[in-house]
Formats: C-alpha cells, sequence, structure tokens
C-alpha cells in the first residue's frame, strides 16, 4: 500500500463513483453536524440572551499586562496552527504530457497520458458510541487508482474491517533494436497496462478471557498486459545471434483466500493456532510475433493455465520460563494442489487452432498435468540473557519439502503428425538450519552483534519424459535421477558505536560460502564432448563464496548540519566442476565485484529554509571466462550514478516552496550486436519539480506543483527517448 506523501507525487489519479459518493456522503453529515445548533428541550432553564447589570463588563479596564499566545511548535508552524484536525479531503486535478516514446514514459513515470483529477486522498474518524470509525478513500479518474475502507473498532470487543484497492501498473512492450541495421521492433504508443486489486473483509473478536478470533477473506486479481523478458525470432540481413519482437504477457488472475487465527495467553505462555485456504486461477498467455515484418512471420500463441488450492495450518507457542529466559516454537504445513493446461500454436494471427505447417516451429497441444506439493517447517528459538547486556539466541529450523508432478499431450514440428508425448518427476528436500546470535552493550556507548548461521540439506531428484523426436528430430526423453547434497555457511559481525554526541559509526561484514554437490545415479544424455543436451547433470559440484563489507558514518559537525556518509563492498565468485567425461577440469565460472558509496547532506541554515542533496554511485562488474574467447559475451557491468538535491523555503507562515532536482546516469553500453545480444545499459535522466503549498486558512490547504523529466537511451538507439511534463492542483480541506 502506498503513503499518502508518495500518491501526492506520482500523480496516478481515476475516479471510482461509489468512493466520490461515500465521501460526499459523510461530508455532508458532517456539516450538518456542525452547522445545527443543538435543540433546547422544553421547560429547561436555557441560558439568558444578555446579562445583568451585576453582570462584569467585558471592556472594564485592568492593570494587569496582556497575556502572549503560546509560541507555535515546528509542528504547528507546519500545519498553519494549534487547531487538529483528524479528517480531510484532498481534492486534485492536473495532466501528463510525454513527448518521444510516450510508452517508455508511461512506463517509467507510472502514469498515462493526459488529464487526471479526482480525490486523492480522504480520511473521516468518528466515535459512535463506544466505537472508532474510520474511513480512507482515493478515486482517481483515467489511472485506475481507487481505494475505499471503512474500519469500525472497539477495544474490549473487536473490530469489523472491510476495504478494496485497485491501481495499474504500466510497461513498454516494445520488441528490441537491431543497432547494426538500425531496425527497431515498436509495438504502441501506448503502455501495456496490468490492473491489481483486492477486496478483503475482515473481522476479529478481543474479548478478555476467551481466545482472541479473527477471520479474514481476501480476492485479488491481476488483469492484463504486460511487456515480457521472452521474444521471439527475428532475422535483420539474416542475422540469427538475437531475437527481437515485441512480445506480450496477457495475465487474467484471480485468488479467493480464507483465514482463520486463534490466539491465547495462559499465564506466561502466548499460544496460537491458524488455518487458510486459498484457491485460484492462472490464465496467462505469451503472443509472441516471430520474425516480425518479413515474408515468413508468424503468431505464436503460448497459453498457460493453472488452477491451484492451498491448504496451511500453523501454531506456535511462546513462553517466558524466567525474567531473562524465553522460549518459542512454531510449526506449519502447506499443502498445494495444482492442474495444468495449455499449448504452443503457430498461426496467422494470435490464439489460433492447431494446423500442421512447414514452417511451424516445435509445439505442442493438448497439455494436461498436475503437480502436488508438501511442506513442513518448523522453528525453535531460545532468548537468554546471562547479564543485562548480553543476549544469546540459538534457533533452529527445519523444513522438508515433497513434490511430485506429471504432464502429457501432444507434440507438434512442421507438418509432421503430432505425437504424444508424457513426463513425470518427482523429488524430496530435507534443510535443518542453525543459528546463533549474539547481542552485547556492555561497552559504553557501544552495540556489538554477531551472528553465525549454518545449513545442510539433502535431496533427490528423478526426472522422465518430456518433449522427445518428432519424424526423428528433437532431443530425446531424459530419464535422470541426481542425489544433491548442500552445506551452506554465514558468517556476520559489526558495531555501532557512538564516540560523541554528533557521531555514529556503524561497521559491519559478513562471509558466506554456498556448497553444491550432486550424484547422477541416471543420465540418458551423455556428458561428453558430442552431447546435445548435457545441463543440468553436467554439474558434478558448484560452490559460491562471497565476502561482504559496510560502513556508515553520521556526523553533526554543527546543530543544523547532518551528514551520512556509507560505503558497501561484495565480492562474489563461483566455481563450477564438470563431469570428468567432459575432459573439462574446475573452473571460476563466475566473478562479481561491487563497490556502493553514497552521500547525503542535510543543512537548515535558517529557520526557514532545509537544504538536502544526495550522491550515490555504484560500481559492479561481472566477468566469466567465456568472455576472453568471443565477443558474443561480454564482462557484465552495472555501473551508474544518480544526485538528488531538493529545498523547502518557508516563505511566510502560510506559504512554503518546494524544489528539487534528480540525475542518472549509467553508462555501461557497448554494441557487440554484430557478435551476441548487448545488455549494458545506456541511459540518462534530468527531473526536475517545483511545488508550493498555500494555507488559505487553518483548515484549507492549496497544492501547485509541477515536474519535467528528459529521458534518453543508447540502448535502444534513441528510439525510447522521452520528455514529459506533469502539472497539478489539489485542494486539502480538514475537518
Amino acid at each position: 500500500m502506498k503513503s499518502r506523501a508518495t500518491r501526492e507525487w506520482r500523480w496516478r489519479m481515476d475516479a471510482a463513483p461509489l468512493g466520490v459518493f461515500a465521501v460526499f456522503a459523510v461530508l455532508s453529515l458532517s456539516a450538518a453536524e456542525t452547522n445545527t445548533p443543538p435543540p433546547v428541550a422544553a421547560g429547561t432553564n436555557a441560558p439568558p440572551a444578555s446579562t445583568g447589570t451585576n453582570a462584569p463588563s467585558a471592556t472594564a479596564s485592568t492593570n494587569a499586562p496582556p497575556e502572549l499566545p503560546e509560541p507555535l511548535t515546528p509542528e504547528q508552524m507546519f500545519e498553519g496552527g494549534t487547531n487538529v484536525y483528524n479528517n480531510w479531503i484532498d481534492l486534485g486535478l492536473g495532466g501528463f504530457w510525454p513527448g518521444g516514446n510516450k510508452a517508455q514514459a508511461e512506463a517509467q513515470r507510472r502514469a498515462s497520458r493526459g488529464a487526471f483529477g479526482g480525490i486523492e486522498d480522504f480520511r473521516y474518524q468518528k466515535m459512535i458510541d463506544k466505537s472508532t470509525l474510520t474511513i480512507d478513500g482515493r478515486a482517481l479518474f483515467d489511472q485506475k487508482d481507487y481505494k475505499l475502507s471503512l474500519d469500525l473498532r472497539r477495544e474490549d470487543l473487536g473490530y469489523l474491517r472491510f476495504s478494496y484497492d485497485e491501481f495499474r501498473t504500466w510497461s513498454n512492450g516494445d520488441g528490441g533494436y537491431y543497432a547494426p541495421a538500425n531496425q527497431w521492433y515498436p509495438l504502441s504508443d501506448d503502455a501495456l497496462a496490468l490492473d491489481r486489486g483486492n477486496f478483503t473483509f475482515e473481522g476479529g473478536l478481543t474479548l478478555q478471557n476467551i481466545p482472541q478470533v479473527t477471520f479474514k477473506y481476501t480476492h485479488t486479481f491481476r488483469e492484463g498486459e504486460k511487456s515480457s523478458t521472452i521474444w521471439g525470432i527475428a532475422h535483420p540481413t539474416i542475422n540469427v545471434t538475437q531475437g527481437l519482437s515485441p512480445t506480450v504477457n496477457n495475465i487474467d488472475e484471480y485468488s479467493d483466500a480464507f483465514q482463520l487465527d486463534l490466539a491465547k495467553t495462559i499465564k506466561a505462555t502466548d499460544l496460537g493456532l491458524g488455518m487458510r485456504y486459498e484457491g485460484g486461477k492462472l490464465g496467462n498467455a505469451l503472443h509472441i510475433t516471430e520474425s516480425p515484418g518479413e515474408p515468413g512471420q508468424q503468431r505464436i500463441t503460448d497459453q498457460q493455465n493453472t488452477t491451484y488450492d492451498l491448504y496451511h495450518v500453523h501454531a506456535f507457542t511462546d513462553t517466558r520460563l524466567r525474567s531473562n529466559l524465553v522460549f518459542s516454537a512454531g510449526y506449519s504445513y502447506s499443502g498445494v494442489d495444482n492442474q495444468i493446461s495449455g499449448s504452443r500454436i503457430y498461426g496467422a494471427d494470435f490464439d489460433a487452432g492447431y494446423t500442421p505447417a512447414p514452417q511451424n516451429g516445435s509445439g505442442y497441444y493438448g497439455l494436461s498435468g498436475g503437480s502436488h506439493l508438501d511442506e513442513h517447517v518448523m522453528n525453535l528459538n531460545l532468548m537468554y540473557k546471562p547479564t543485562p547486556a548480553l543476549a544469546i539466541i540459538p534457533s533452529m529450523r527445519l523444513q522438508q519439502q515433497m513434490l511430485d508432478a506429471d504432464s502429457s499431450g501432444l507434440q507438434t514440428l512442421g507438418a509432421n503428425a503430432p505425437v504424444p508425448y508424457a513426463a513425470r518427476s518427482d523429488g524430496d528436500r530435507l534443510d535443518v538450519r542453525e543459528r546463533l546470535d549474539l547481542n552485547y552493550t556492555g561497552i559504553t556507548n557501544s552495540t556489538l552483534y554477531a551472528r553465525g548461521e549454518w545449513t545442510q540439506g539433502s535431496g533427490d531428484l528423478t526426472e522422465n519424459g518430456g518433449l522427445g523426436l518428432v519424424n526423428g528430430i528433437g532431443v530425446p526423453p531424459v530419464q535422470r535421477q541426481t542425489d544433491d547434497s548442500r552445506f551452506f555457511q554465514k558468517y556476520s559481525a559489526g558495531i555501532r558505536w557512538y564516540p560523541t554526541r554528533r557521531a555514529i559509526l556503524d561497521l559491519g561484514g559478513d562471509y558466506k560460502i554456498h556448497r553444491y554437490d550432486y550424484d547422477h545415479n541416471a543420465d540418458s544424455t551423455p556428458n561428453d564432448a558430442l552431447s546435445p543436451d548435457r545441463y543440468p547433470a553436467f554439474l558434478v559440484t558448484q560452490d559460491l563464496e562471497s565476502y561482504g563489507g559496510k560502513t556508515r558514518l553520521t556526523l553533526r559537525p554543527l546543530q543544523n548540519v547532518t551528514l551520512v556518509s556509507r560505503y558497501q563492498y561484495q565480492l562474489s565468485t563461483i566455481r563450477t566442476k564438470p563431469d570428468a567425461i567432459s575432459g573439462l577440469g574446475e573452473v571460476e565460472s563466475s566473478e562479481m565485484r561491487s563497490h556502493i558509496f553514497a552521500q547525503d547532506v542535510s543543512w537548515t541554515p535558517w529557520s526557514r529554509l532545509n537544504l538536502q542533496a544526495g550522491l550515490n554511485y555504484v560500481w559492479s562488474t561481472t566477468t566469466t571466462p567465456a568472455s576472453d574467447y568471443t565477443q558474443a559475451v561480454l564482462d557484465a557491468q552495472n555501473n551508474y550514478w544518480t544526485v538528488n538535491f531538493s529545498s523547502t523555503f518557508v516563505i511566510n507562515d502560510r506559504t512554503d516552496l518546494n524544489v528539487g532536482y534528480l540525475y542518472y546516469r549509467a553508462d555501461n553500453y557497448e554494441d557487440n550486436s554484430a557478435s551476441g545480444v548487448p545488455y549494458g545499459a545506456g541511459a540518462e535522466e534530468h527531473g526536475v519539480s517545483a511545488g508550493i503549498a498555500r494555507r488559505i486558512r487553518d483548515n484549507i490547504r492549496l497544492f501547485l506543483r509541477y515536474g519535467y523529466h528528459h529521458y534518453t537511451d543508447e540502448t535502444f538507439g534513441g528510439n525510447e527517448d522521452y520528455h514529459a511534463h506533469v502539472v497539478s492542483c489539489s485542494v486539502r480541506y480538514l475537518f
């Protein structure tokens, strides 16, 4: 859920008639309560309209000096007075006008172009007898951004809560850029839109001397279109090193969940029990345009349907054995049943029926299958404080998973007759994790901590079948049986030190190593150099080792100046040992090294002026042996830096001015498109914003905002460049 501040500055607006009606009904009720004088019952002594001669004169002079009003606190100065308002409504109107690649602008700025407006935020709170009613709302047109929640609670009885929330996200579905031919594969001038939402009803009883009971029902959904990282094939200048074409993920998902929780305290022990059922359907499809714009262009529909049922039970206990000794334990069981169906069909258009054709690639239809997962998890924790300054917390976690799955269907290729296929897999996995936490505060002005974590695991996986040969073309079905073992270690330690009142130093570091060993008892695919399909049984051992350190220094050299400096370093290596039959030895298959530096400054030179600035720089590289032999695979770089500045100036007691600036730069693009796929980023962005807040009255505020963004992207040949203007105005009424 987004904060109010985030919603104000993202300008994501739409309107919900139900929310508007509810808001104005509450406002009418509030106005009626405020403007109607209380009735006077017949026969009562109403206060006289005027005083008698003996009443003290309002203009009587005294020798006492006039009383000065209490000075305002900083919060009261910002809010515009001493009155406290618990309720408010924000009404807004504005517009978002992008130029250039409008779809990219909508995706990055998280808004659709054009005018917007409606209720940005609403809060109404009222005491009803001994209960508190709270209503929150939002209704913003053209942005699919709605919210309405009703909360009624009484401390000694319980609560009821109803809420509905819906919002939209945008993504750019463009299919890529091929630099040698200057070929661009756009999708649409508008970004793809995906709507998300949930409806929730919740109730709870909090009566004393009986278990607390809560019940919750949640309906969630996702519906719309989203860009996909899976692209089809394109052949600019008969080049097959890149897959470039627009690919859209059509999403239609929903779920319903029912949850019941019980909690009770018996003497020094807290007990809890919970149950949850969730059922849903995922109906998604990839729409792929293969060889776009060429004579052999094809449409591929990759349909993926899943229905599932999830059952979950958990219980916990937390016991205070002594004042310095606490034991807690928890257990949970989850069971998931999935039913799957789908197809991958080639045709002249999307969602077509299967028709054999010589140009069709490998596909399937009539997919049917299912899977079942059982998971057991147990946690045991103990906290012991032998002294007030030392806390020792040992813990253990056991997790077991058991999975089986099967599927069948008809495999297709070209104009050949479909071939039936079937696949089955099952596996078990057991992990035991031990952890020890130490915290010590016995050194003046310091807090020390250390942690050690160890995980031992084992499992097995059996795979049989899968897509095979059609008319002798393809890879034979696999027969694999693999036992694996895992051993993870992680150690971390750090200190927080307060050397002076104006300085705080945080130092910390960590080391971890993950080791995987595989024993392939059966493998139908040979692992020699001539094998067309060696993975995953090709690997025998793989180690991941990582070192990291971080420091943070907070300084206040002056009362009105704060400096925060941060630095983080990470070095990770992956070593891989393949099957000896391959003739290859153990190798360092990857090295990842990153430095992150950040500096923030806050300065308040005057009580009416605040200045803040920040710099973030990230230098990160990943090297692999492959980059030494071919230009098709380059060392990955993720180097970028950002600069931000913001300032608030209090013009007078009723007017504030805010200005901001943001700069982003990533310069990692290297055009190797003639040999492979260029993955580096080469983008630059400038953003400026300005806003003014005016307190017209103690309970009426006016906000005016303007933002401008300019974005260029070298990676896509300038085809995703854009600029955008955002203007909005809103009024807040407090009551």
